[in-house]
């Protein structure tokens, strides 16, 4: 009965206005409001501090406003920690069923939090969940000591893991994002360390995208809602991460998905609420609405056979050495063109996997990529025999 009328009231509060499910920020999220602002928003004149929209895939850049601004971010901060997780998962160095104890510098993290008590245990999966919805300092806190062994230790991870996709303009001073004071990033740096965790690992969006989840089921469970109201609404949300402080104003990373697009958006600075929410969804719908990823080229196609001389064969098939996708730009599909450009013929021997040419991409007569094309196969060199038989066997076709 206990179990039925807990659902039942999960039921009940997901009819409510999203304004029940207010962050600890001062504002609540309404979305009529959002509706009304997306009507009125002119993408060229955000009121956003600093803004980017990105292709996740190939890191195209779409749009951007002050992107190399340095500013505080609050919550965004736990994308790293979030990387860095994952990171230790794929490699097989922590299990999402391990069990993390917790410690009491975990549990006196302030601001948004699970309440966890020194000495309870959870899996790593239920304190990702925390840190993924609830967006929880203590337990992005206790993850960076199951991980490190301290908080100190695990940011070192971070800001070198920052240093390894090549970031100069982020530094991390915690996990969480609680500090502000030289603890940064800029739009577009954010949107790269973003796309490296939806990349590398796109398991984690079945978190992002979960609204709602019980933590510490039981008679003193916590409600996560989902902090991300963009899952909600959204058509193609699939995360990634709400923050606030006062010194960073309200910031989000939104990605959303849609065919084979995958956007990530990121506002920083923004004045309240239900304005970044209105942003974000108004910078995926230009990038949805404008641009379209298309897979140009596919590793190992065929591109075309080309003459071996003094061979054991007397052709070899050609093929691209990689893949080549482009966001491009709906209204100038048809001006994409591809150029082949090879040797007419090859002496045996020819190795498997020589490049003999290349496949120069262009959009509007602008080159936007090549790609290499190499040999199919290995031709080997015929004897002085085999030449002879193959010498009179075209002078009997000839004759």
């Amino acid at each position: 009965m206990k179990k039925l009328l807990s659902i039942f009231l999960v039921f009940i509060l997901a009819l409510l206005p999203f304004s029940v499910f207010a962050e600890t920020d001062p504002d609540s999220f309404d979305m009529a409001v959002v509706n009304e602002i997306m009507k009125n928003t002119d993408i060229f004149n955000l009121k956003a501090r600093s803004a980017i929209l990105i292709d996740a895939k190939t890191g195209m850049v779409l749009y951007e406003k002050n992107a190399d601004d340095r500013l505080p971010i609050a919550s965004i901060t736990k994308i790293m920690t979030s990387v860095i997780v994952m990171d230790h998962i794929k490699e097989g160095k922590l299990n999402y069923d391990d069990m993390v104890t917790v410690s009491e510098y975990a549990y006196s993290m302030g601001g948004s939090q699970v309440y966890l008590e020194p000495g309870e245990k959870f899996t790593v999966r239920e304190l990702i969940e925390a840190v993924e919805i609830h967006s929880a300092n203590d337990a992005a806190v206790a993850l960076a000591e199951k991980i490190a062994g301290s908080e100190d230790a695990f940011v070192l991870m971070m800001n070198n893991r920052a240093k390894e996709l090549g970031l100069k303009d982020t530094v991390f001073k915690d996990c969480t994002g609680l500090t502000d004071e030289g603890h940064y990033s800029t739009a577009r740096e954010i949107a790269k360390f973003s796309a490296e965790l939806i990349n590398k690992h796109p398991e984690i969006l079945e978190i992002t995208t979960t609204q709602y989840k019980e933590f510490r089921p039981g008679p003193n469970y916590i409600a996560m809602w989902n902090r991300n109201r963009l899952i909600w609404f959204y058509n193609g949300a699939n995360g990634l991460k709400a923050g606030f402080t006062t010194a960073a104003g309200y910031c989000l990373v939104g990605s959303a998905k849609r065919e084979d697009l995958q956007l990530i958006s990121v506002v920083l600075g923004e004045p309240n609420n239900n304005i970044r929410f209105a942003e974000t969804a108004k910078l995926l719908d230009y990038g949805f609405y404008n641009f379209e990823s298309v897979d140009i080229i596919k590793k190992d196609d065929y591109v075309k056979t080309v003459e071996v001389k003094k061979g054991v064969k007397d052709s070899v098939d050609l093929i691209y050495a990689d893949d080549f996708s482009y966001l491009i730009d709906k209204s100038k599909k048809d001006k994409l063109k591809i150029d082949i450009v090879t040797q007419d013929t090859l002496t045996a021997p020819v190795e498997k996997g020589t490049i003999i040419g290349y496949a120069r991409i262009t959009l509007d007569k602008e080159v936007i990529g090549n790609v290499n094309i190499l040999t199919a196969d290995t031709v080997e060199k015929a004897s002085f025999f085999r030449l002879f038989i193959m010498m009179i066997k075209e002078w009997l076709t000839f004759k």
